[in-house]
């Protein structure tokens, strides 16, 4: 009777100081965890408004990778065609007029060819026939139908005597005994032996030009003139082709046409553009050749190359119009405003194109880093959940020890009473008996689940010991066999008897097997929530002396490309706040740690197979 007054006295100690103690961390935990809660939502405050300044962030790095992926290109782009272009302009422009300038300095050569031609003409006959001979019209024609021979660009001739008079003529005219002492070009020849006119009318009235040669024999003057043939002249002043719009003219010192010009100039009309010409402002020594560029009277610009013949009286004019000049030029800048639109929108839809990418490149990687920030969070919420529970699980077991001190004194206080026959034996007091064995069944099983709370989440330095795989695995299966039972997953055991001890820490070991049995569970669920998951735990030895452990599950699968990843730290397939992406990647270098390897085989839609190979504790201790 003693005995069992101590009992409840100890036992009323016992519970009012441990229930005193239990609120106590109850109130303790219940604070850290509103605490905790708290953070929570204030965290997601916090994670609105940096997404905010992110998405301004990414807005601004586009605006300034755009322009600069824009410019840096584009720049230099166009510099290089500005300069090529600019030295292809010169060099076609160079080109043009170098062309222009070798034609007229060749057709001028022919001209003054032919005139000197036909001056070598008159003054070989001047020098083979005496004067009397070319004053007889019968000679004179004969001498004429000679000459003709030699050229057919006379149109006819005629002898002067030193008082001007027209002694004899051959040719279509009817100018014997005409007297030209008084006009100009009889003067010039005079003075100076020879003589080349302007275009002019003359007795004849029609517009022509002479050759007059002079000389002196016997104390007298004489003189022969020949008319050159003005069509045959002008045809081949005229035949220069240059391009569509090529022209070819003579002028003299007056600005007055010696030639026709095809686009509009009539002989001995006066060009009225000739007053723009430099050459007729400057003096101009030798053979020299002008270039310049300048617009007629209608508007049309012409690229124009000019040069005086020797006798300085007569000036060439070759021209062109601008347009055709440079069609080539013209050509060529369409084709390269066309090569500057291309690479300008080639440039811009690249520089979009990368933009984009790099902008999306830089999000990805701030997202996985974002994400990576946030699975170690959720990974040290975890820790400290699984602390807060080893803690729950330590104030658990104090009123669980209560319970059974309780349920102990009323099983002793029952077996008194019914040894002193105060309680019978009966049907009631059988069913308070059993009562009482499945409640002590209960307060030890809820015991064992607190210790391996406590034991899982206990941080410790590893104790590296035997491990029996034939007892420990079937012990960590059972710590997730009930939440298995709920989803309706049917587990198998294969533990073979010839399973070899392994060397390593208990407790990492249980917490690689319990990540991948929750993994297996996980994966079912998803595949085929409540019904039809199965999942297969294997042990035993292989042929090659290593320990294999295997968790086989029917869940979804792993896709090829995830199952190269699938050991990376921070990598997971579940969704976001279901996994840390740390577990497989813990449980990989817990196994490392241990001298084994992991290796993992599914098939999308079947199933996946975990499997682990540690050495055997006899060679692991070697």
């Amino acid at each position: 009777m003693r005995k069992t007054s101590v009992l409840k006295a100890n036992s009323y100690q016992v519970r009012t100081k441990t229930h005193f103690i239990f609120n106590l961390e109850i109130q303790k935990r219940f604070d850290l965890f509103s605490a905790w809660v708290a953070l929570q939502k204030n965290l997601k405050t916090c994670g609105e408004f940096r997404l905010m300044e992110k998405n301004h962030h990414y807005a601004s790095m586009k605006k300034l990778i755009l322009a600069s992926m824009i410019l840096l290109p584009l720049i230099p782009f166009t510099l290089t065609l500005i300069i090529g272009y600019s030295h292809f302009t010169s060099s076609i422009e160079n080109t043009t007029i170098a062309s222009m300038k070798r034609i007229v300095g060749d057709h001028r050569h022919m001209i003054e060819s032919f005139l000197e031609e036909r001056k070598a003409n008159l003054e070989f006959v001047l020098h083979s026939y005496t004067f009397e001979e070319l004053s007889h019209p019968e000679s004179l024609h004969e001498i004429f139908i000679r000459l003709q021979k030699e050229s057919s660009a006379f149109v006819d001739m005629g002898v002067f005597n030193e008082e001007g008079v027209h002694v004899a003529y051959e040719g279509p005219y009817k100018l014997t005994g005409k007297i030209y002492k008084e006009t100009d070009w009889f003067v010039e020849v005079l003075k100076k032996g020879y003589y080349i006119s302007n275009i002019y009318l003359g007795f004849r009235q029609v517009p022509h030009f002479i050759i007059a040669a002079a000389r002196e024999s016997e104390g007298r003057k004489w003189v022969i003139r020949a008319t050159i043939d003005s069509y045959l002249f002008n045809t081949m002043v005229k035949k220069v082709r240059i391009g569509k719009t090529g022209e070819a003219y003579l002028l003299n010192t007056e600005g007055i046409f010696q030639t026709d010009r095809r686009s509009g100039g009539n002989l001995m009309d006066t060009d009225p553009d000739h007053k723009n010409y430099p050459t007729f402002s400057l003096s101009f020594e030798g053979e020299d050749i002008d270039s310049f560029i300048l617009p007629d009277m209608k508007g049309d610009k012409h690229l124009y190359a000019t040069t005086w013949l020797k006798n300085k009286r007569w000036l060439l004019v070759v021209r062109q119009e601008k347009a055709d000049a440079f069609e080539s030029l013209r050509n060529a800048s369409y084709l390269i405003i066309i090569i500057c639109l291309i690479g300008g929108v080639a440039i811009v839809a690249t520089a979009f194109y990368m933009t984009e990418k790099i902008v999306k490149r830089m999000s990805q990687t701030d997202t996985e880093k974002d994400q990576l920030q946030e699975q170690l969070i959720r990974a040290h919420r975890l820790a400290e959940l699984g602390e807060m529970a080893a803690g729950f699980a330590h104030e658990i077991n104090n009123p669980l020890q209560i319970i059974k001190s309780e349920q102990s004194l009323i099983e002793m206080n029952l077996t008194e009473m019914k040894e002193k026959g105060i309680l019978p034996p009966s049907e009631s007091t059988d069913e308070i008996a059993d009562s009482m064995n499945q409640t002590k069944l209960q307060i030890d099983r809820c015991s064992a689940i607190t210790q391996a709370i406590l034991k899982f989440g206990r941080q410790s330095k590893p104790v590296i010991q035997d491990v029996d795989l034939r007892d420990f695995v079937p012990e960590v299966l059972n710590m997730v066999a009930k939440k298995a039972s709920v989803h309706g997953i049917d587990v198998k055991r294969n533990i073979a008897e010839n399973t070899p001890m392994i060397h390593g820490d208990p407790g990492q070991l249980q917490q690689v097997l319990l990540n991948l049995y929750n993994n297996a569970i996980d994966a079912v669920v998803e595949r085929h929530g409540s019904q039809g998951g199965k999942l297969i735990i294997r042990t035993g030895r292989t042929e090659k002396g290593k320990v294999e452990i295997s968790v086989t599950d029917n869940g979804a699968g792993i896709s090829p490309e995830n199952q190269k990843k699938i050991f990376s730290p921070f990598f997971t397939t579940k969704p976001v706040g279901k996994g840390t992406g740390l577990g497989l990647s813990v449980c990989y270098g817990i196994i490392d740690s241990m001298g084994g390897t992991m290796t993992v085989s599914s098939e999308k839609g079947v199933g996946t197979t975990f499997t682990i190979y540690l050495p055997m504790a006899s060679i692991s201790e070697k």
